[in-house]
């Protein structure tokens, strides 16, 4: 018999005194600890906890809260919702994690190491949310998951983005008239290449968010789809951020938005209305990056993103500068993605040292 943390009476019973006598203790250290966990609250099934987990998550992008609803309905729920929490081991998490990257015909899920890694993070993210009320600990923690290729980067040199833009800005179509997006086509990869604007950022951008005096544009929004309807949300981050327009795209901006309202839209389609990613990707850039004839394999607008990253480093930006400009959440995820493209500065720094030591023996020899 003992109190629990409620001070409600609880009872186990074991087979020999010892087993009871141990059991004692370890409740009596766990009460101390503040680590007890009431064995019946770990019977609950996954599935029940990991509805009341999502529901929970009240501070996710509506894109990020259906992707886990995603997540757990095809991948997680199927094989752990019917299984209580403290039933589900490290090994079978384990096994599970590498079922998903198995193929079919092997009888697996046949998921990338990237969909697999999301999956298994999901149901480690709610056995987790289970700690310690009702887990001791969390059984997937610590579990191998498959390693995501490294994403093969392109980076457009600066005569091969001003090839795109012109080319993008004079589209026609099969009638011999401008396309939809060929007015702002221009000044939209530029901006894309030249600030590490992420496209639904740029697409979301109004015209009181650009300070062409101040040459700055203020990133507060963007654009996302869902079930193919457009919606508006907070940035990537959810933290708005500040981006330095070069004085270069003033003029072509300033034109762009001569006469809007504040509360327009800076790109928008030749009947004002706003631009759609899959639209604009395909009958826009890939239209564009045909006309330009860049032979660029793998190049989406995404890829000028990574431009204007390594355009900015090959400037002297500092990881600091960049991690700012792309509105990354710190400094590591900015190396992880861009660190091979910094100079190796190993003997910069060595030649430095020399100079500095020659002076100070130089120095004691004249003593």
């Amino acid at each position: 018999m003992y109190l629990d943390r409620t001070n409600r009476q609880r009872s186990e019973s074991m087979s020999t005194k010892t087993l009871a006598e141990n059991r004692q203790r370890e409740l009596e250290q766990s009460l101390s600890t503040g680590t007890y966990v009431d064995p019946t609250a770990g019977k609950v099934r996954l599935g029940e906890i990991a509805e009341k987990w999502l529901e929970s998550r009240h501070e996710l992008r509506p894109s990020t809260w259906w992707k886990y609803r995603g997540l757990l309905d095809n991948h997680v729920l199927p094989r752990w919702g019917d299984l209580p929490l403290n039933a589900i081991t490290k090994e079978d998490v384990a096994v599970w994690v590498a079922k998903l990257v198995r193929s079919k015909d092997q009888g697996g899920s046949g998921l990338g190491p990237s969909q697999a890694r999301h999956a298994y993070r999901v149901l480690s993210m709610v056995l987790g949310w289970c700690v310690p009320a009702r887990l001791p600990s969390n059984p997937a923690k610590g579990v191998t998951v498959p390693v995501a290729p490294d994403a093969e980067h392109v980076y457009l040199t600066y005569r091969q983005v001003e090839l795109l833009a012109t080319a993008a800005g004079t589209l026609r179509t099969k009638y011999n008239r401008p396309t939809a997006g060929a007015a702002v086509n221009r000044v939209l990869i530029l901006l894309l290449a030249y600030t590490g604007l992420r496209w639904g950022e740029a697409a979301a951008l109004l015209v009181r968010h650009v300070d062409l005096a101040n040459r700055r544009i203020r990133v507060v929004r963007t654009f996302y789809e869902l079930g193919g309807v457009q919606h508006v949300g907070p940035p990537k981050t959810g933290k708005a951020r500040t981006v330095a327009i070069p004085a270069s795209l003033v003029p072509e901006l300033r034109a762009l938005i001569a006469g809007r309202d504040d509360d327009e839209l800076v790109f928008r389609t030749a009947r004002g209305l706003s631009l759609r990613a899959n639209n604009w990707r395909v009958r826009e850039f890939n239209a564009a990056v045909a006309a330009a004839k860049l032979k660029v394999k793998g190049l989406t607008p995404h890829k000028l993103r990574h431009t204007a990253a390594s355009l900015a480093i090959a400037a002297g930006a500092d990881v600091k500068v960049v991690q700012q400009m792309l509105g990354h959440r710190d400094a590591a995820m900015t190396l992880d993605v861009y660190g091979h493209l910094w100079p190796d500065r190993l003997d910069v720094v060595a030649d430095a040292l020399d100079v500095g030591r020659a002076a100070a023996v130089a120095e004691l020899a004249a003593a």
